[in-house]
């Protein structure tokens, strides 16, 4: 089969290549292997985060009590909004007598001062969180941008191969040019096999953290609206979109 006999051919072409040319593939090899595996470990991770914040949403609007919603948050450490949540309460729970007043039946809301020290640790919260899911990403960046250029120093290094071996036999014959520019022609395509889809997996998950980052910012308003206002409920407001 012409497929069959082309595989072979490139595999061949790998296997009978100089020493740079093998070094070249192999750095393409692992930075591939490496950025794949990124990717299906990125792809499960947004899969838990999505999966946990529709639980910690579900417990959120259901509950009447904020040590139920804080046991929830703790148990649902894959969830952005969960998270913080938990520094929302740790930030006010060393004074419980105000988390009853706030949380329960009373009268009163957080004051100023209380409400911007919350504010602060839900600033604080999303940050890390934002940095949590964008963890490896830098490396899918560099992938996409590094690896189409060590696949043309092959390239390079294979015409130079070629040229001198016209040099060397003193013909410019296709048997003589055609070993070195397949080789640089393999490099070329590592380079880009490589290279797209750590560019379509980055610009995915960038979008993706793009997403969380805008609902951590609408559920730390909620929140703080719900932590200001007199007689608030835990359950009574949440944020519906994820």
């Amino acid at each position: 089969m012409p497929s069959d006999t082309l595989s072979s051919g490139i595999l061949a072409l790998v296997w009978n290549s100089g020493p740079i040319a093998k070094v070249v593939l192999f750095i393409l090899m692992v930075f591939s292997i490496v950025s794949w595996a990124l990717v299906v470990e990125k792809a499960f991770q947004f899969r838990r985060v999505r999966r946990q914040t529709l639980e910690f949403l579900r417990v959120f609007r259901e509950a009447r009590r904020p040590s139920i919603v804080h046991s929830a948050s703790r148990r649902l450490r894959q969830s952005p909004l969960a998270q913080l949540y938990f520094a929302a309460y740790q930030e006010i729970s060393g004074i419980p007598e105000v988390l009853d007043k706030v949380l329960d039946d009373f009268d009163e809301g957080l004051g100023a001062e209380r409400l911007e020290a919350v504010n602060r640790a839900l600033r604080r919260a999303a940050a890390l969180e934002v940095a949590r899911l964008e963890h490896y990403l830098p490396f899918l960046a560099t992938t996409a941008s590094a690896t189409p250029f060590i696949g043309l120093f092959g390239t390079v290094w294979g015409i130079m191969a070629a040229f001198h071996g016209i040099g060397a036999q003193g013909s410019a014959s296709l048997a003589v040019v055609a070993p070195g520019i397949s080789e640089a022609l393999v490099a070329t395509a590592a380079g880009l096999g490589a290279a797209i889809p750590a560019v379509i997996g980055y610009n995915y998950f960038v979008n993706r953290v793009k997403h969380w980052a805008v609902e951590m910012e609408g559920f730390a308003m909620d929140l703080l609206n719900l932590l200001s206002r007199p007689a608030a409920k835990v359950g009574r407001t949440a944020k519906d979109g994820v």
